[in-house]
């Protein structure tokens, strides 16, 4: 080809691009045809829609205007009867008072409905049950003011009308006395102490249970943390990765010392099966990992709030139990003053009585311990039937249901007052015991307290809680405890002997109980026992008389 045949070419192909480049600017400069949509609407060609009730055909003609067919005021086949030639169009609506049907005619349209289809509506004002409450409780209290039954409305009343509240008010249940009538001078304070108690007791019943939800919601909160750790582990990336590090190199193994085709499939399917479990697995924790998170992520939510209404139920609770002590002491006093006050003839403390002893501050049970004197409790402490089938006449009377009861509280408060002997480590032992008379009562008494942190505690009958029987190495710990040195021991007790160890020795009660009621008033008891005394309500209710008679010598 020659260089003018090349000329023409490229001279071609130049015409030729500049003219397709002005035939692309001239359809481009052209204005876009418009799209339209021409609709022609004549009159009437849509039905007019008239505002009326659903009652009336919405598309039929104002002059034949006409109920609805299925509406409500269609009555075609209704038995109602229609006047011939008259549409009837009002809707038929049922009276409460009559059978009759009320017609709706006027209504909506300016029109008064007519007096004789006017009927009064009967309004009923109810009773409100808080002020029905109060007003028997008030009742109540004014009836016992007056000398009859002490009724306990202010805490049982019941949220009915107030003819229910008095006509139950009367005969509310309450507790056998044992006490003095409730006319007496002390009827106030008996009542006063009796609400409070109760008051107490419904506090203390509350605070239980908020306690026990807010640990319920912390156990809670705590398997869902634990659950979420576990599933957090597994849905771990590097554990997913040696998982699965792990199914490779055994299946690279399983192929280099397989020896057939087969054996290789088979290696390779164990892997596949296995990378498939891997990843399920990895996904069931991500999912549980979710679910526990949110699940200990509300909880947390309320958890603050449960444990600040546990707090404050606890603290509503001691705030109650204090207030009834002081009503129980207000009571006792009065009983007590009634009853003539103390019993006057318990011996004055002797002039050698050590100095501290409560002597000096007129306590009547350190003055009997350090004169010699035997009070009743002292001898209940002992274990003297006598002492306590005195008590119990003086109380109880000869009713064999009363005797019985009262022989059991007194029972149960002479057992809470060995028990916290026990736990304060009060105890006698033996002079002439090869182990224990090896040191001095303080040094017994340590070395007692110091087995009895170790789980190796006395059962106040010679023996030892639940059998458990301390070794020798126990012992020698419970030395060190102590303070002792256990290279002074020559001879140790045997395994025959370990477990004999406290057969002679005897519970200091008295001695505890003047260390620490040394008065033996109310509170110093209550306050001895702590939650040992929940259980003797009764003897706190009437300790007002029973106080003189445990003071009292034979």
């Amino acid at each position: 080809m020659t260089a003018s045949e090349f000329v023409f070419l490229g001279l071609g192909l130049v015409l030729g691009v500049a003219a397709g480049a002005a035939l692309v600017e001239i359809l481009r400069a052209r204005p876009p045809a418009a799209r339209e949509v021409r609709v022609t609407v004549a009159p009437d060609a849509v039905p007019r829609r008239r505002s009326t009730t659903l009652a009336d055909h919405a598309f039929a003609g104002i002059a034949a205007a006409e109920p609805a067919r299925g509406g409500p005021a269609d009555r075609r086949g209704d038995a109602i009867g229609v006047a011939p030639g008259v549409m009837d169009r009002r809707t038929p609506v049922h009276s409460w008072a009559s059978a009759e049907s009320i017609g709706t005619d006027g209504v909506g349209e300016g029109r008064a409905m007519p007096s004789s289809a006017r009927r009064p509506l009967p309004i009923s004002g109810g009773a409100d049950p808080t002020l029905t409450a109060l007003r028997a409780s008030a009742a109540a209290s004014a009836a016992s003011a007056q000398g009859s039954q002490t009724a306990t409305a202010l805490l049982d009343a019941p949220t009915g009308s107030a003819d229910d509240v008095a006509s139950s008010a009367p005969s509310a249940p309450s507790a056998p006395d044992a006490g003095p009538a409730s006319t007496g001078p002390c009827a106030e304070p008996r009542r006063l102490a009796d609400e409070r108690c109760e008051l107490a007791v419904r506090a203390r019943a509350q605070a239980g249970v908020a306690e026990e939800t807010h640990r319920s919601a912390q156990r809670a909160y705590d398997q869902h943390e634990a659950a979420a750790e576990t599933a957090a582990a597994a849905a771990d990336p590097r554990a997913v990765r040696r998982a699965k590090d792990d199914a490779q190199a055994r299946f690279r193994d399983g192929r280099a010392n397989a020896m057939t085709a087969d054996a290789v499939e088979a290696a390779a399917r164990d892997w596949l099966l296995e990378i498939n479990a891997i990843n399920a697995d990895a996904r069931e924790a991500t999912t549980t990992l979710t679910r526990e998170r949110e699940a200990a992520t509300a909880i947390a939510h309320n958890l603050e709030r449960l444990a600040l209404e546990a707090d404050a139920a606890r603290i509503g609770a001691e705030t109650a139990e204090a207030v009834c002590l002081t009503a129980r002491e207000t009571l006792a006093a009065c009983e007590e003053a009634e009853a003539g006050g103390v019993v006057g003839h318990l011996p004055a403390a002797p002039s050698q009585a050590p100095v501290g002893d409560g002597a000096a501050d007129g306590e009547p049970l350190p003055a009997a311990l350090g004169g010699g004197g035997d009070p009743r409790i002292f001898r209940l402490l002992r274990g003297d039937r006598a002492a306590l089938t005195e008590l119990v006449t003086a109380i109880a009377g000869e009713d064999p249901e009363a005797r019985r009861q009262w022989q059991t509280a007194f029972v149960d408060l002479v057992d809470a007052i060995l028990a916290d002997s026990i736990a304060g480590g009060s105890l006698d032992f033996p002079v002439d015991h090869p182990f224990w008379g090896a040191f001095t009562l303080e040094q017994d008494r340590e070395i007692s307290a110091a087995l009895s942190s170790l789980g190796f505690r006395f059962d106040g009958l010679g023996g030892w809680v639940d059998d458990r029987v301390p070794t020798q190495r126990d012992l020698s710990l419970s030395l060190g405890y102590a303070g002792l040195d256990p290279m002074r021991i020559r001879q140790w007790p045997n395994e025959a002997e370990m477990s004999e160890l406290f057969r002679d020795v005897r519970v200091a009660a008295a001695e505890h109980l003047v260390g620490s009621a040394g008065d033996l008033t109310l509170g110093e008891l209550v306050t001895m026992l702590g939650r040992r005394a929940d259980g003797l309500a009764e003897v706190w209710n009437h300790w007002g008389r029973i106080r003189p008679l445990l003071l009292e010598e034979s």
